[in-house]
């Protein structure tokens, strides 16, 4: 595993009680650093990852990120324990189908909750990470988006190619308009990974579907993901501020 310290840095990760964000904030806090755990029901999986890293001080934080001001709640209450926010790594996201099938009334409201929880929610914490970061002088964003921003996807997620899609330009803006500010954002675009996620479109599809996409024998799994996002969280990828970093086992070649 790559070593990287990170004993100063206090982090607000969210969707961080499975998946890709659990190996995050395990990988982070191992690496020492100071994590704002975020989770919606999963209370249990969230408290019990932070019981493993007690001396770091990192702490499990709930909020619905369909509900805006649950969103605005949950950056002051890791604020307001942490003092300061270094880094904001907008991780949570659902991906739910909606076939052109449905009712345009049924196919909306998927589509409204996909952007609530995937773009809208990422957009409120990212304005609060701004002002936070401005009057620090110094923040780090990183938005875990997806290859399907890039390539599209298929005709039942289409609410959730256009939520990444959005995350990957607003990255893209937030780095080009705040980096004299000290602000840097970066991207990461996961093909599929083995997650609860993946597991339920595996089991609906199968695996063939899934392997035939990706130019390696196995399946990208969360901790893949983590070296980089330590990286990036350490100030060592500075200088790739507004790139983007696929993640898909050669699935999609830029």
């Amino acid at each position: 595993m790559t070593k990287i310290d990170l004993t100063d840095k206090k982090i607000l990760l969210t969707g961080a009680s499975a998946g890709i964000g659990e190996a995050l904030a395990d990988y982070l806090m191992k690496m020492g650093a100071q994590v704002a755990v975020h989770y919606n029901s999963n209370k249990k999986a969230a408290e019990r990852l932070v019981a493993n890293y007690k001396k770091t001080g990192s702490m499990a934080v709930q909020a619905d990120l369909a509900k805006a001001e649950e969103v605005k709640g949950l950056f002051k209450a890791v604020k307001a324990e942490f003092g300061r926010i270094d880094v904001i790594i907008l991780n949570a996201g659902v991906f739910l189908e909606h076939p052109v099938e449905l009712s345009t009334d049924k196919w909306m409201k998927i589509w409204k909750q996909t952007l609530a929880i995937n773009l809208d929610a990422v957009g409120i914490l990212t304005k609060m990470g701004l002002d936070h970061f401005i009057s620090n002088k110094e923040g780090r964003f990183i938005y875990i988006s997806s290859r399907a921003a890039f390539r599209g996807e298929t005709e039942e997620y289409l609410a959730y190619a256009a939520s990444k899609g959005g995350m990957v330009s607003l990255a893209r803006s937030v780095a080009r308009s705040f980096g004299k500010h000290n602000i840097k954002a970066f991207s990461i675009a996961p093909g599929f990974v083995r997650t609860q996620m993946a597991e339920r479109f595996i089991a609906k599809y199968g695996d063939e579907r899934v392997l035939n996409e990706i130019a390696l024998n196995t399946l990208t799994e969360p901790e893949d993901l983590t070296p980089l996002v330590g990286l990036m969280c350490s100030g060592l990828m500075d200088h790739a501020t507004g790139a983007t970093i696929d993640i898909n086992a050669g699935s999609h070649i830029r």
